[in-house]
């Protein structure tokens, strides 16, 4: 079945938010959205005139009509309008992530304060929400000053954001984005900011300089939806936080005006321009520093490592021992990567040390997984790291040795982060599941990786998981300049013909 995301929520008579920009959202990331309407609001570019909210008996037909054909993966919740809608839509909620096989994921977006600063809803809501419908929230986009008014906590710089959070996850809300565009903290920047009770130790920062535009209406709604859109294709929340913060810069940049006052977000599509995502920020970066951010490492990003000889690598074996690695160079493999994740292998020196000699003698470019310091030692190529090792290896030493670094990434966010330190190329996976490595929750397929490769042409970039000689062809269809393989070779019964049909495969993309 394809997607389907509900969306409950008023109606803009001006087209710019609520249901409106929820449905051009969401359809920009090929989502089918189905519309429950709360209120019926009387509003254009100018303002908004009355809000007319529809009864409860109106609101229980439209989701009854839903639930017997089109079930959501994920319900995206905007605009309640009174006391009575809240404890309506909080008693179906719990119905359905009670009894429904797939439960859904619950997004809302707190339409309580319009970026006016207008108030939207009856004053008695607040207690309502907090009593009934918070509790079940899987997702909450409140802006800053929705946060104040749910939270009671004045966002005056980042200590209070996250003060704030853990007031949401103490109510049982399970994740938070807050977003950033009233907050001018620092001045002429918007940061944006996300965390899971789940996961408290890992915190989530976005940046960049304030778009002076003067059509935004519908961003907040917009957000949300494209928060929704993502978590129903299964990425991860920190993806989805990127992407719609790339969709909202994008729109803010193409806005028009349609009437005589503020004009609504465009909707543009799938964020394709790297120019309109924001900044990953790192606790060492100029904004981390600004954020009053936790230092964690004695290197600030945007280093710029050496460039690789190309922008296409082509065939990229892994291959854990110095026999695999001497197999592949005398078929006539130029990039090659050594992984020995044992540091206590015997003679691990020594086996790098041959890895490296014989990457000089077949004139090949190999890569040292990991092991950086003996990379160093050693002169290699390259070393290639995961994202779990940008605080702990010696990045300004790797690059004061000359050496290219590889990073691994998987998905949106993990990609912008690793742009921060300008690594020689970027590997993209999982792309299929693989028996090599637990990549659970980490598969990105081929669709994610069509949008990776244009959005960082300017770097040498590397598919890999999963990737055999019956699907290398697909994957060098997405422009892919590299592909990296495993088990395709070492487990062939002739590897000299396996390299041999790979590299014919990728030559014809």
């Amino acid at each position: 079945m394809n997607k389907v995301v509900w969306t409950i929520a008023g109606s803009d008579s001006g087209g710019g938010a609520g249901i409106q920009a929820d449905v051009k959202a969401m359809q920009s990331f090929g989502i089918h959205t189905c519309t429950v309407v709360t209120a019926l609001t009387a509003q254009n570019s100018m303002g908004v005139e009355a809000i007319n909210p529809v009864g409860v008996e109106i609101i229980a037909s439209q989701l009854k009509a839903l639930e017997q054909d089109m079930p959501a993966s994920v319900i995206k919740i905007g605009m309640l309008a009174n006391e009575e809608q809240i404890k309506f839509i909080a008693q179906r909620i719990q119905e359905y992530k009670t009894t429904w096989a797939c439960k859904p994921i619950i997004i809302y977006d707190p339409v309580v304060v319009a970026s006016s600063g207008e108030n939207l809803t009856e004053d008695d809501v607040i207690p309502a929400l907090k009593e009934h419908l918070l509790p079940l929230i899987d997702v909450l986009t409140p802006n800053t000053k929705e946060t104040q008014s749910l939270t009671g906590v004045y966002l005056i710089g980042p200590s209070a954001v996250r003060d704030a959070a853990t007031t949401f996850f103490k109510i049982g809300i399970k994740s938070v984005v807050i977003k950033g565009g009233h907050w001018d903290y620092p001045q002429g920047y918007c940061i944006d900011f996300c965390q899971s009770s789940a996961d408290l130790g890992t915190e989530y920062w976005l940046g960049n300089k304030t778009l002076p535009v003067p059509h935004s209406h519908g961003t907040g709604c917009s957000f949300a939806s494209v928060i929704a859109a993502c978590l129903a294709h299964e990425y991860p929340l920190k993806d989805a936080f990127i992407l719609a913060k790339a969709y909202i810069n994008q729109g803010l940049k193409a806005a028009k005006r349609f009437g005589q006052g503020i004009g609504p977000v465009a909707h543009c599509g799938f964020p394709e321009n790297k120019d309109d995502f924001p900044q990953v920020i790192e606790p060492d970066s100029f904004l981390g520093l600004e954020l009053d951010l936790d230092p964690v490492s004695a290197h600030p990003p945007a280093m710029e490592f050496a460039k690789c000889d190309s922008l296409k690598l082509g065939l990229y074996p892994v291959v854990d021992t110095v026999s695999w690695l001497e197999t592949c160079l005398v078929n006539g493999i130029k990039t090659i990567q050594l992984r020995i994740k044992d540091y206590l292998a015997p003679d691990l020196e020594t086996k790098i040390e041959q890895a490296v000699a014989l990457g000089h003698k077949y004139q090949a470019n190999v890569y040292i997984n990991d092991h950086w310091q003996l990379a160093i030692k050693h002169k290699a190529y390259g070393v290639h790291l995961g994202q779990e090792d940008l605080y702990l290896a010696d990045l300004a030493a790797i690059k004061m040795s000359g050496l290219r670094l590889g990073l691994s990434t998987h998905g949106f966010y993990e990609m912008l982060r690793a742009d921060n330190y300008k690594p020689s190329y970027l590997a993209f996976g999982a792309i299929y599941s693989t028996t090599t490595k637990d990549m659970t929750g980490q598969i990105q397929g081929l669709e994610k990786l069509k949008h990776f490769v244009p959005l960082m042409k300017s770097y040498p970039t590397v598919a890999i998981g999963g990737i055999d000689l019956s699907r290398a062809k697909e994957v060098a269809h997405t422009g892919v300049g590299s592909i990296a393989v495993v088990r395709a070779i070492t487990e062939s019964e002739d590897p000299a013909l396996a390299i041999e049909k790979l590299q014919t495969e990728i030559s014809c993309e």
